[in-house]
């Protein structure tokens, strides 16, 4: 089962409010019944703006969320008096939230400190009061000008998760039992493909209460960068991970060729992941004696290989030592 509570992608639209309008006012009293303009600006339209909150994890709050509406600047007035600004709304949205243009899928920005505030769709400007008008030829100006409308967008909100460590491995390859064993995490876990439908994140204590996040992400399949599968809605995850954590099964019929798909769609997808580091933990290995691991060795790709095993805990501290010894290089 999905977990229901898990959302990392929504689609809003939103409405930057518009600037007031300046004031087109002339200052009159008993003492100076002609005085000069004297109309004040308008305020601008409120903002939408993105606050990042290191507390959410996901984007659950704004599923529901279609329509995001800022407030209207208000007018200028008489006396050189400034109406207020249009009331701003800030979405709270988890770190390595990534805005995009819905129509055009454009990137915007990204969210990826606590507090970090970034407008997403800027009110329209208040208009300036007849004061500014004035000049010698034309000393009672009766023109101010109207306050810019407001925007109407659609924006796109994807969540790409931030952690140390991501799983990287076809469906069934024992990624969610590793990250059960490995943390205090309780993802869903069976014999078979995709059972992980969502990702799942867990702390991994090292020593000298030194620790590191591994997210387990669902299951790549060949053409996953086409979409196909799970494809593209959890590729993205992989693009914050420091490092990448290749998973396959001890049984599988060519380790080397599972390891050169899974590269291959990362590649695809984003050629950038291929800078990262990289581990490959075959797991369920408590099937193999020692013979077989050696025979195997000689077959494997060239990198850093740990042979571990999650249902009796075998490797788990080898690959903890590598992982940290990466992390930090």
């Amino acid at each position: 089962m999905s977990n229901p509570n898990f959302v990392d992608y929504v689609k809003i639209n939103c409405r930057s409010g518009s600037g007031g309008a300046g004031s087109s006012h002339f200052f009159r009293s008993r003492s100076n019944p002609r005085g000069g303009p004297d109309g004040g600006d308008g305020g601008r339209g409120g903002h939408i703006i993105l606050q990042g909150n290191k507390q959410l994890w996901t984007l659950l709050h704004l599923k529901y969320t279609k329509h995001v509406k800022a407030g209207n600047g208000i007018s200028g007035s008489g006396s050189l008096r400034t109406g207020a600004n249009g009331k701003d709304v800030v979405i709270e949205v988890p770190l390595g939230t990534v805005a995009r243009k819905a129509d055009t899928g454009e990137f915007l920005f990204e969210i990826t400190l606590d507090n970090e505030m970034r407008i997403l769709l800027n009110g329209g400007r208040g208009g300036l009061g007849n004061d500014h008008f004035k000049s010698s030829t034309n000393r009672s100006p009766r023109y101010a000008q109207p306050g810019e409308p407001g925007t109407e967008e659609w924006h796109i909100l994807e969540l790409k998760l931030l952690a140390d460590v991501g799983l990287v491995g076809f469906p069934n390859a024992g990624k969610s039992t590793l990250l059960s064993v490995l943390s205090a995490a309780k993802p869903e876990i069976a014999d078979y493909p995709f059972t992980t439908l969502t990702p799942n994140l867990g702390l991994v204590r090292y020593r000298d209460e030194r620790s590191f996040v591994l997210a387990d992400i669902p299951g790549i399949i060949e053409g996953a960068h086409e979409g196909k599968g799970l494809g593209l809605r959890f590729l993205r995850h992989i693009e914050r991970n420091s490092l990448l954590l290749f998973t396959i099964p001890a049984d599988s019929s060519d380790i080397g060729r599972e390891y050169a798909v899974l590269l291959n769609e990362l590649g695809k997808y984003n050629p950038e992941l291929l800078d990262k580091s990289r581990i490959l933990a075959v797991t369920k290995s408590d099937m193999l004696d020692e013979d077989l691991i050696r025979e195997m060795k000689s077959e494997l790709p060239d990198l850093p290989t740990i042979f571990i095993s999650s249902f009796n805990k075998t490797g788990l501290t080898k690959l903890k030592e590598r992982i940290w010894i990466e992390l930090n290089q």
